[in-house]
């Protein structure tokens, strides 16, 4: 089993902030860029609260 700090990281193009592997990730990793729907949508210019 890994530990948490052995999983591999990216950086969130939007705030910076660096992010962990998730299971639900697994898959898509290589097109996973950011750490939230909240960066995702905001990304998109479609924060509109």
């Amino acid at each position: 089993m890994r530990r948490k700090g052995d999983l591999p990281q990216k950086t969130c193009v939007v705030c910076g902030r660096p992010f962990a592997w998730r299971k639900k990730w697994e898959k898509v990793w290589a097109e996973v860029r950011y750490c939230s729907e909240r960066c995702r949508r905001q990304r998109r210019g479609g924060d509109t609260a």
